[in-house]
Parts: C-alpha cells; sequence; structure tokens
C-alpha cells in the first residue's frame, strides 16, 4: 500500500540510488544483431566544474533525461555521457580568492607548480558540487563514464590535436589584437566580454597640419547643405572617447569621397605631445557623418583601427604594458612622464594638457558602451600581442558545408542563421590564455625564440637536436579541449568500442547563447579528426524567464533556486514543469506553476492509492 502522502526527501534519493546501483544508467550490452539505430547517444554540455546548479541546468538536462529515458524503453542501448569543464579563468579566480581570504601567499608568490596543485586540490573536495545536484535533479547519466575536460584523457588528446592541426599548418603564432584583461593579464574570449554603459565623453583634439599645409574648411551651409562660407585651417579635428590612445597614433582616416578633406589624402599631421609624424589616409570606415568626419588611427588598441591600419600599411605602436600602463617600450617618442602611468590617469593628464596648449577643442559628453570583463569587472584593452591562432577560416567550411546538406539538423531550423551567419564570417581564433590552470600549450623554445610543437618535451627536444628548452607558459582556451568533447570523452585517440558504438552522438541539448562558441567549434573538430559530424541533431532550448517574461538576475530579486524548489518540493514537479512548458521559445515561470504540477502529482498519487484500497 502506498503511504498516505508521497514524502520526495525520502523517496527520490532511495529510488535514485538503486537505479543507479543496479546500473540502469549504463548503456546496455551490445547484441550481435543491433545495428546503427540501435544506440542513442547525447553528452552533457559539460558545466563549469565551479559551478551550482540553475535554473537553466535543470531544463536542459530535464530534456536531456527525457531523451534518455525515452530511448532506453524503446530498448536501444543509451549512453548520456556526463563530465564537467575545467573553466580556466573562473576556476583560478575562484582559488585565487581562496588563498587572499585565508591570507595565503598569491599565486605569483606560491609559483605555478604550487599553485596548480592547490587547484587541484579545490577540485577534490568542492568540484564535484553540481554533479552531486544533477543527481538530486534525477539525471540518468552514466557516472561510470563521467569525464573531466582537464582529466589525462582528454589532456592526451588535447595535445595530439594540437600537434597535428600545427603540422596541418591550421595552428600558428601570430601577432593580433585580442581582448586583454588588465586584471588577471590574459587574453579573453569574445563571450567573456560585456558590454556596460557607462557615462564618457568625445574629447574633440585638433592636431596640427605637418609642412605649413593649410586647406579651406566649410563653416557655413545653404537649405540644401551645400558649403557657403569657409575658413582656413592648419590643423584638422578627430574625436575620441579614450585620448590616452592617442599616443599610439599612427595615422587619421577621411572617407575618400569626403570632399572637405579631398586635398588633406597623403599629406600629414604632426600628433601633439610626441610630436610623431602621421599620414592622413583616405578609408571607408571614416563616417562623413559622424564628428568632424576624420578618425584618429590607433592600430595597437582598437580593432577597427587595426583593419584600418592594415589597409592602409600603418605601423602598429603598443603603448600599454599587460596592467594597462603607459609603455614606451614601442614608442621611445613618448615622454618619460607618462611611462609606468596608469590609463585612465594618462588620460587625465593628456586632456588637462590638451586644453593648456589648446589643442582641445570640445567635450561632448555622451554615454557608450565599454567593455568590461564579466568576471574581472575592470575594462578590457584591445592589446597587440603574440598569441597562438586557429585557422578557423579552413575548418569551418566542411562545418558549414555539413548543415547545407543536412548531416547535421538544428531544431527550430531558424537556429542554422546564427550558426551559418558566425561560420561565414569566422575570424582567427585566438586559443592561448595567459593563465596556469588549464591544459599547457604543448610548444617549447630554445634560446634563439625557435620553436618546437611536439606532444611530449621529449619529442621536442628531440626535434631541437637535443637543446635545452623552456615550454611556453600559456593555456589553452577553454573552448579548445571542450571543442573535442563529442569524441574525446568517448576515448579518443584510442578506438573504443564507445567511438565504434556512439560516435556519431544522437542529439545535442544546448542554448543559443553557444552555438557559435561550442556548437561550431565541435563541428569544426569533430569534422577534421573523425570524418563526421558530432551529432545529427542540435536541439536549442529556450530560456527560463520569470513570470513576467524578465531575465532571472540576483540583482532584481527574481532567481528561482532549482535546489530550493527540490529542497521543498521534491525533483518530480520541476522536472514535470520543465517538461510541460519546454519547447523552443523562452519559458515563464514561478514557484506557483511548480506547486500547480505538484498538486498534479499528488491528484495521481492519491488516484492510485484509492486503487489499491479498492482493488
Amino acid at each position: 500500500m502506498l503511504d498516505k502522502t508521497f514524502d520526495p526527501k525520502s523517496a527520490e534519493p532511495r529510488l535514485y540510488a538503486m537505479w543507479e546501483d543496479s546500473g540502469l544508467f549504463a548503456p546496455r550490452a551490445a547484441q550481435a544483431t543491433d545495428g546503427a539505430a540501435d544506440a542513442y547517444s547525447i553528452v552533457i554540455p559539460p558545466p563549469n566544474v565551479t559551478g551550482s546548479l540553475h535554473i537553466g541546468h535543470a531544463l536542459n538536462n530535464t530534456l536531456q533525461d527525457i531523451l534518455a529515458r525515452y530511448h532506453r524503453m524503446k530498448g536501444k542501448a543509451v549512453l548520456w555521457l556526463p563530465g564537467t569543464d575545467h573553466a580556466g579563468i573562473a576556476t583560478q579566480m575562484v582559488v585565487e580568492r581562496q588563498l587572499a581570504a585565508a591570507g595565503n601567499a598569491g599565486r605569483r608568490e606560491m609559483g605555478r607548480e604550487a599553485f596548480v596543485d592547490k587547484v587541484w586540490e579545490w577540485k577534490a573536495e568542492s568540484g564535484g558540487t553540481i554533479v552531486r545536484q544533477l543527481r538530486r535533479l534525477g539525471s540518468s547519466c552514466d557516472w561510470s563514464r563521467e569525464r573531466f575536460t582537464l582529466d589525462e584523457g582528454l589532456n592526451a588528446a588535447v595535445r595530439k590535436v594540437f600537434v597535428q592541426l600545427h603540422k596541418d599548418g591550421l595552428i600558428y603564432r601570430d601577432k593580433r589584437l585580442v581582448n586583454w584583461d588588465p586584471h588577471f593579464q590574459t587574453a579573453i574570449s569574445d563571450l567573456e566580454v560585456e558590454q556596460r554603459e557607462v557615462d564618457g565623453a568625445y574629447w574633440h583634439f585638433a592636431y596640427p597640419l605637418a609642412d605649413g599645409v593649410t586647406y579651406e574648411h566649410p563653416v557655413a551651409f545653404d537649405d540644401e547643405g551645400k558649403p557657403t562660407e569657409y575658413e582656413t585651417r592648419d590643423y584638422i579635428v578627430v574625436a575620441t572617447t579614450r585620448p590616452e590612445t592617442m599616443l599610439g597614433d599612427t595615422g587619421v582616416a577621411v572617407h575618400p569621397k569626403d570632399a572637405r578633406y579631398a586635398g588633406l589624402v597623403g599629406k600629414f599631421v604632426t600628433l601633439p605631445i610626441v610630436g610623431r609624424r602621421i599620414p592622413i589616409v583616405a578609408d571607408d570606415y571614416a563616417d562623413p557623418t559622424k564628428g568632424s568626419g576624420a578618425v584618429k588611427i590607433t592600430p595597437a588598441h582598437d580593432f577597427n583601427d587595426f583593419q584600418v591600419g592594415k589597409r592602409a600599411g600603418l605601423p602598429s605602436l603598443n603603448i600599454l604594458d599587460s596592467e594597462a600602463r603607459i609603455t614606451a617600450a614601442d614608442t621611445p617618442d613618448v615622454p618619460a612622464e607618462f611611462e609606468g602611468v596608469d590609463r585612465f590617469a594618462a588620460r587625465k593628464a593628456i586632456v588637462a594638457r590638451a586644453e593648456e596648449e589648446g589643442w582641445l577643442k570640445e567635450i561632448e559628453k555622451t554615454k557608450h558602451a565599454v567593455p568590461h570583463g564579466d568576471r574581472s569587472g575592470v575594462v578590457i584593452e584591445p592589446w597587440l600581442t603574440d598569441q597562438w591562432y586557429v585557422d578557423a577560416h579552413t575548418l569551418a567550411q566542411p562545418a558549414i558545408k555539413a548543415v547545407e546538406q543536412g548531416d547535421t539538423v538544428f531544431e527550430p531550423a531558424s537556429y542554422s542563421k546564427i550558426y551559418f551567419e558566425w561560420l561565414r564570417n569566422i575570424e582567427p581564433w585566438c586559443i592561448s590564455r595567459q593563465l596556469w590552470w588549464g591544459h599547457r600549450i604543448p610548444a617549447w623554445y630554445d634560446a634563439e625564440g625557435n620553436i618546437y610543437v611536439a606532444e611530449t618535451e621529449a619529442e621536442a627536444i628531440a626535434q631541437s637536436g637535443g637543446k635545452p628548452l623552456t615550454q611556453d607558459e600559456d593555456v589553452l582556451d577553454t573552448w579548445f579541449s571542450s571543442a573535442l568533447w563529442p569524441f574525446s570523452t568517448m576515448g579518443w585517440p584510442d578506438k573504443t568500442e564507445d567511438l565504434e558504438r556512439f560516435y556519431p552522438t544522437s542529439d545535442l541539448v544546448t542554448a543559443a547563447d553557444i552555438i557559435f562558441f561550442w556548437v561550431a567549434r565541435m563541428m569544426m573538430m569533430g569534422l577534421h579528426f573523425m570524418d563526421e559530424v558530432p551529432f545529427k541533431r542540435v536541439i536549442i532550448n529556450g530560456l527560463v524567464r520569470d513570470e513576467k517574461g524578465q531575465k532571472m538576475s540576483k540583482s532584481k530579486g527574481n532567481v528561482i533556486d532549482p535546489l530550493g524548489i527540490i529542497d521543498e518540493l521534491g525533483a518530480d514537479p520541476l522536472r514535470f514543469t520543465m517538461a510541460i512548458l519546454s519547447g523552443t521559445r523562452d519559458i515563464k515561470l514561478s514557484k506557483q506553476r511548480i506547486e500547480g504540477y505538484r498538486n498534479f502529482g499528488t491528484k495521481l498519487w492519491n488516484a492510485a492509492r484509492f486503487s489499491q484500497m479498492n482493488e
């Protein structure tokens, strides 16, 4: 006889332990009659090892669990493969904060080896939190196959992929602009940059024309916008929101069809403060309708300027060090008084000097978006530095073709537009990070700076002819190892039974915001190394919003904690709510809705108990 009431706190852990201990979550044994259609596989989007279960995880994993359980009930051999991501910058930040809070030595004082040991200690103690929480949710993953993106098997796969791509000419080292976080002193991905609207200004500077050049600048116009009055100027006005970067200016750009400046193209200005002679160039990037129509070009500190500089053949001069302080290392004409000065202090000093010397023409107050590190909270600098890159354009072509011809399909199909848009306009992928926690780049240098790429140090030394070598200090972008997830977790580069039975996987369930950061990269790597797509179908689930359709956030106080719900109501009501409301659109969720479905479950319980009582 069923109890009078269902007690999820005692029943759910007991039932889950019984299921797991009985081996129900593992794929059934292979049968002689099995074909490809008799296997179903799905890999979990690996949550960060630092993470805790949030409502988005609850939705995503409930959907995966439905698919896994459904195909098991159909008699298929089902592999739902779980694991966690080492989450380079996030994990390193957590451990550094803990060290600081405990009054211990910092990362740099400890040294690399001791610090990495500390991170592994933290992982052993605290890294299993989200895995335990997924069990509480009822996820029927095969935990005997659980993987970690930094475990030894995946580390071997990462080294092999890096070395092979380097041999193929698809990984190379280059000096390019990156998103630089001055707090963590590392390059970060676009995903780790958030745009924040801040109060700022456009400072309008008059750059004096060199060689005694003057021109007639229109100052009055008729009703049709044609100039009616001119004034003779020996300067050109540019506007900037970042005055400190002027120390690295190497050009001024005007639009090729802007009649005002047609006679100035090919002439020069003398850059204030440093006295550098820089050219005026014509480029479509300059917008005649914005400001003066002339823009200062700092190729080493702005992504658009970097492209203009390449087109115009302008040099790129770094005027910031890794901590965003002014440096004259590339620019000896920068006055000594600025050396070592913080970027924002330099900004104030330059504006004050411009005002004092008379070349500050206007200060235009504005609100504008400024990139910040999502974890450090500091302003990100575009910074010119040596990094490792993947030739993503070449790898993208098979990935584009695979979706075009239906080898992998998106549900809803409309999300393939995001995929195509990103892959067709893809830039080189910066894969190096100036961190200590992660897959260390398998490249070594001799005293002359020659590079030896190999899977092991012994192989690199053999390549060098026995020279003493130093390994690259950087680690790989977390997304690099995640891109290998569907096949590295099944034992690649070894030819394993799991790869034979379960690759390519059947479905991937994920959110739209990582289509280009993760889905596209798995497609590129899977096709290159396995000659097959990594999954046949990509199911995009919506976001979970509050009952009014607003995004959940701690600041708004509208976050629904799935663990709190499970503690109070049980996992079943939460899972049932996710299943009922799920779809491709965003979900509007309230605690009352979950309670409603809990009440529905209670009715089913009571009906079953009533049947038992009246047998």
